[in-house]
């Protein structure tokens, strides 16, 4: 039996859209409605790992749980590392799935795949993609593709990501979505390891994973979340929201 926890990392110093954390959505700050979800994916207590008392003090106002991680993580990975180590000294939780927060229309459902692969006992962390919805992203560097196998689990093991249009020949294309969920101890693990040639060649965080030998694997779902990063992309998340309210 596991015992997963979701923990949300949220700074303030994005440079898009500042105060991106707090930006609001149909009322409320966009990390609120990230917790949200991630509630309604019902694996597991949820908790924001933060760094700034405004985040917080949004948290705790709407009822969620909220603790201060340093300022200059480098990634949201060494944060989460950090919170729930504050959280959960005794380690209690041994699964650490991280949720990003800017993703606040996110389907639980889509959470809790990320979380599915790890009924596979090899597996150290789990992740989710969907086929690329038109082709024109396919060649799109920002567009991250997995390159991954059936495992015959019902799932995919990851065998490469990358920001090329990879694999060549027929057939689908992944879009990898950065939602991960971390065995305690390959979260422990991953954090430790220096930044590895081909995640520094790329810049993907998870090959780091990769070519240490550790084993990913990803579950397929229906559409990629929609996150928000610009001003632009706040504008859609609020037109999306009120349709799916008001709908």
């Amino acid at each position: 039996m596991v015992s997963p926890i979701v923990i949300i990392p949220a700074r303030m110093g994005a440079t898009r859209l500042p105060n991106k954390p707090l930006a609001d959505i149909g009322g409320r700050p966009m990390i609120v409605r990230v917790l949200e979800q991630a509630q309604n994916a019902d694996i597991g207590p949820v908790v924001i790992a933060c760094d700034d008392e405004r985040i917080m003090s949004a948290v705790n106002d709407h009822g969620g749980h909220a603790v201060m991680t340093r300022f200059d993580h480098v990634s949201g990975s060494d944060r989460i590392h950090e919170a729930v180590n504050i959280v959960d000294p005794d380690g209690k939780h041994d699964v650490v799935l991280n949720l990003q927060g800017d993703v606040p229309l996110i389907d639980p459902a889509a959470i809790r795949a990320a979380f599915a692969p790890l009924d596979i006992t090899d597996v150290d962390i789990g992740t989710i993609m969907t086929e690329f919805p038109s082709p024109e992203f396919i060649t799109d560097p920002s567009f991250v593709k997995a390159v991954t196998t059936p495992n015959g689990e019902g799932h995919h093991r990851a065998l490469y990501f990358t920001r090329a249009t990879a694999p060549s020949g027929d057939g689908p294309y992944y879009w990898h979505i950065g939602v991960y969920a971390y065995r305690r101890k390959a979260l422990a693990r991953f954090v430790e390891l220096p930044a590895s040639p081909l995640e520094t060649r790329e810049k993907l965080e998870q090959l780091r994973a990769l070519e240490a030998g550790m084993r990913i694997d990803v579950s397929l779902i229906d559409s990629a979340p929609m996150d928000v990063n610009t001003a632009a992309d706040l504008e859609r998340a609020r037109a999306a929201y009120n349709t799916r309210t008001t709908g």
